[in-house]
């Protein structure tokens, strides 16, 4: 347990002492940060109670080749972890349950969670779909001290959709997203500012939130093994390093973080994309230019579907030994065309895989993006035409489903390794319509 904090669990005591340093003075902020433990894993448990006290593995299709979205403790237990697949988790608990995700059953209890949230404060932000920063500053003459509002959210949770989280709480969200991790499953960790030389310093460099494996061994390649050595070193030669990422690496080390709770931070859409783990890792350019055509029609239905439009096309690619990395071009101008961000995400593939390079997971986003209507007005080169011919394909396709019509260079192998796999990432209504033959259009 981290030193001077103080922790709680749903029904626990508290497990430690005073903050350091005295008092703690309530005029500062005070943000936390929900996160609902294993949370695919506890929806499954609770829909079908048969599962309650069982390893379960949550992803996509079992009969394919996926990766585990989410395991239940007593997978983790097992050492099971997000991102593993399948046969990797079942090779450590062999007894698990592999149960194929829903996401409209999980976003149907993330609104369910939100409305409790905003009950006590509507400074609310959905981190992701599993967690949110609730701003706590300004409600304890309402509702008490933030412990004793954050358990009674925790009680709630439990009394009324059966579900558990761990809460972290401290002076912004950088503080409570790292304390909220500190106590899992079921805690409640609160951190004071005063405290964090204490806490926070002595902890490996990896535990700081955006350091990963990568960072961590370059970081340690310049003697920086905790946060506290991040936290030293001289910020000019860390920015000179690894730029203005560098810069924010060292206050986060010192704790310092000036993001707002924002609770429109969903309401404005800042970029759209799609991944896909391969049926089988391919070193063929031809088979990676298929898929990365696939997603990037997916990508470009979805700016037309909700009228916007985007100019940085970012490439995501995960090899067989599971390094990943993106990369990104900006276009002259916004495009919602499959054609240009297909054109621009394979320009980055064949600039940045080199040949023999095995693949496992492609990606294809779009960012930088602006309603449509405004790019007709500032856009010289008018795309009308193959504006016209995608509206009459997305048509097609939202009355017979997504076989229905397709380019013709994507008639044969992707429609084979693809249709089949995509479950959980189908929309309902997607997974309710019948394979239509496919109508090729040229490309």
């Amino acid at each position: 347990m981290a030193h001077g904090a103080k922790t709680f669990g749903r029904r626990a005591p508290f497990l430690s002492g005073a903050p350091v340093g005295g008092a703690f003075d309530y005029g500062g902020r005070v943000v936390a940060l929900i996160d609902m433990n294993a949370f695919f894993a506890q929806v499954e448990q609770i829909c079908n109670p048969s599962l309650k006290g069982k390893a379960v593995l949550v992803g996509g299709n079992p009969k394919k080749r996926t990766i585990v979205a989410a395991a239940s403790y007593e997978a983790k237990n097992k050492g099971v972890k997000s991102g593993m697949s399948y046969y990797e988790a079942l090779r450590l608990c062999p007894e698990a349950v592999i149960v194929e995700g829903n996401t409209s059953k999980y976003l149907d209890y993330c609104y369910r969670i939100v409305a409790i949230f905003r009950e006590f404060t509507d400074l609310v932000e959905a981190f992701s779909i599993d967690e949110a920063f609730l701003d706590l500053t300004h409600v304890r003459n309402l509702f008490g001290e933030p412990e004793d509002v954050c358990r009674r959210i925790k009680d709630r949770l439990y009394e009324e959709l059966e579900l558990k989280c761990s809460v972290g709480i401290g002076p912004n969200k950088l503080v409570a997203k790292m304390s909220a991790d500190w106590h899992k499953p079921d805690g409640l960790t609160r951190v004071w500012p005063e405290e964090l030389p204490h806490i926070l310093w002595t902890l490996p460099v990896e535990e700081l939130v955006g350091v990963g494996r990568r960072m961590k061994r370059r970081l340690n390649s310049l003697g920086i093994e905790t946060i506290g050595n991040l936290a030293d070193y001289p910020q000019d030669l860390l920015k000179r390093k690894f730029g203005v990422y560098g810069e924010l690496l060292h206050q986060w080390a010192n704790g310092v973080d000036d993001s707002e709770v924002d609770p429109g931070v969903f309401m404005t859409v800042k970029s759209m994309g799609h991944s896909y783990t391969l049926p089988y890792d391919t070193d063929d350019e031809e088979t990676a230019r298929q898929f990365l055509f696939w997603l990037s029609d997916r990508v470009a239905r979805r700016l037309r579907s909700d009228g916007y439009r985007g100019r940085t096309v970012t490439l995501t690619v995960r090899n067989s030994d599971m390094f990943c990395f993106t990369r990104s071009r900006t276009l002259p101008a916004a495009t919602a065309s499959s054609h240009k961000i297909r054109d621009a995400a394979v320009e980055l593939f064949r600039a940045n895989v080199p040949p023999g390079v095995k693949v496992r997971l492609l990606g294809v986003g779009m960012s930088n993006l602006e309603t449509a209507d405004r790019q007709r007005e500032l856009s010289i080169d008018s795309e009308s035409a193959w504006d016209r011919v995608f509206e009459a394909v997305d048509c097609v396709k939202n009355r017979y489903g997504d076989s229905a019509i397709t380019f013709a260079s994507l008639v044969d192998r992707p429609k084979r390794m693809v249709q089949p796999k995509i479950g959980m990432f189908l929309t309902n209504r997607e997974k309710g319509c019948p394979d239509s033959p496919l109508i090729p259009f040229a490309d």
